[in-house]
């Protein structure tokens, strides 16, 4: 009796550790809270304590970041513009790059202190550059947030320092960083710099600081490419870190490691997890024809419809993937259609449930047929009986 139940309970525990994600019997973190997430699809592949809302130190600056770039784009501002230092910004503690007051720096040299150096002063420099106060600059961080859909975060200042409510989760750090890396990786040319400098011009005159990257993985872990370190009393020790190899990207958030080097050991562990098992399956290339569309009126009759980004999905390694592919076509345009217009769309199911789509596209400009080829046309329909040629499709 005493062995059957013995049977039974390891059948049990059997069960239990085969119901257990992959991630949760691979990977383990001496921290609080961590996540690992592939940049291109969104897809989690290790959670613990994602959603629980912690300190998260300079991570914050990951959503600085983000606005400064988004700011760029939107040419509100422009990498060559200079910044004057407010006493408030001159005034911040801990990381910095010791920015006096009426001290003036372009939003170049202010945005690599805060990606590199993970400058507090920096940032709530360009906070006030930006939307003219650091109050009003965290509003639009925390709008940020909310349209990003980060549900558990709440911003009270632009650079990390410990505050009331001044908080987040590894899984919505995760979310603003897929957003800056994948909108903007150029973010990249300053958080894989190792060292570089900026000019103090004061009125002692010039000097030149020094900047040295606060993420040792970029000097440790190969493919790694950023993203941001923090640490507070409040919040230990805390890093989103990126990395890129084999086409694939990843993103692993630690919060609230206990020291740096668990830190630092944590998003390492998460990466090589990440990369040993997981890898991006492409299916149809950029560029690649899926099917033709009638042309009203086009100087062309029908037109090639090509699909307009590739579309990859994450997959085990070593299992074998079947993608399909649902295409859907307009029934059809009218002239004159400009390169790179909507044609329809592609998407693309693995076991029934979605994994990616695309948007189909006209590969070329398509202009207005002549009233006489137009004639032409419709003679020839009538003179020989000819029918015009559509292809079956969904508006």
């Amino acid at each position: 009796m005493k062995r059957y139940f013995t049977f039974i309970a390891m059948a049990i525990f059997a069960i239990l550790i085969a119901s257990v994600p992959a991630y949760a019997q691979n990977v383990s973190i001496e921290a609080k809270a961590s996540l690992l997430m592939e940049a291109e699809t969104g897809k989690i592949l290790h959670e613990f304590n994602a959603h629980e809302k912690l300190a998260p130190a300079s991570v914050t600056k990951v959503m600085t970041m983000l606005l400064i770039y988004e700011a760029i784009e939107q040419e509100r501002i422009k990498w060559d513009d200079i910044v004057t230092t407010s006493a408030h910004a001159a005034s911040m503690g801990g990381s910095q790059i010791f920015l006096e007051q009426e001290e003036r720096q372009t939003v170049r040299d202010l945005t690599k202190s805060i990606v590199i150096a993970s400058a507090n002063d920096a940032a709530v420099a360009m906070a006030e550059y930006i939307a003219g106060s650091e109050e009003a600059f965290v509003t639009q961080m925390n709008n940020k947030a909310r349209a990003l859909g980060m549900e558990n975060t709440n911003f009270a200042n632009a650079c990390g320092l410990d505050a009331d409510g001044h908080l987040t989760t590894a899984h919505d750090i995760a979310v603003m960083s897929r957003e800056l890396i994948t909108k903007y990786p150029e973010v990249f040319d300053f958080s894989k710099t190792r060292i570089d400098k900026i000019t103090h011009k004061t009125a002692r005159g010039e000097e030149e600081f020094g900047l040295t990257n606060t993420n040792r993985l970029i000097r440790s872990y190969s493919g790694a490419t950023g993203l941001k370190t923090g640490s507070t009393s409040a919040a230990l020790y805390c890093i989103s870190a990126t990395a890129e190899k084999e086409g694939m990207q990843l993103i692993a958030v630690v919060l609230a490691a206990p020291d740096p080097a668990i830190r630092f050991d944590g998003a390492m562990k998460m990466l090589d997890y990440g990369y040993a098992n997981y890898a991006l399956i492409a299916k149809e290339e950029t560029g690649t024809p899926m099917g033709e569309i009638k042309i009203y009126k086009g100087a062309l009759e029908k037109s090639p419809v090509v699909i307009k980004e590739q579309v990859n999905m994450l997959a085990p390694k070593g299992k074998h993937v079947t993608l399909d592919g649902e295409v859907k076509i307009y029934a059809s345009l009218d002239a004159p259609v400009p390169k790179g217009h909507a044609a329809g769309e592609v998407i693309y199911t693995w076991e029934g449930e979605e994994v990616g789509r695309s948007e189909l596209i006209i590969p070329e400009d398509i202009e207005r047929a002549s009233a006489n080829a137009i004639m032409g046309r419709l003679f020839r329909r009538w003179f020989y009986n000819e029918e015009a040629h559509f292809i079956e499709a969904e508006e």
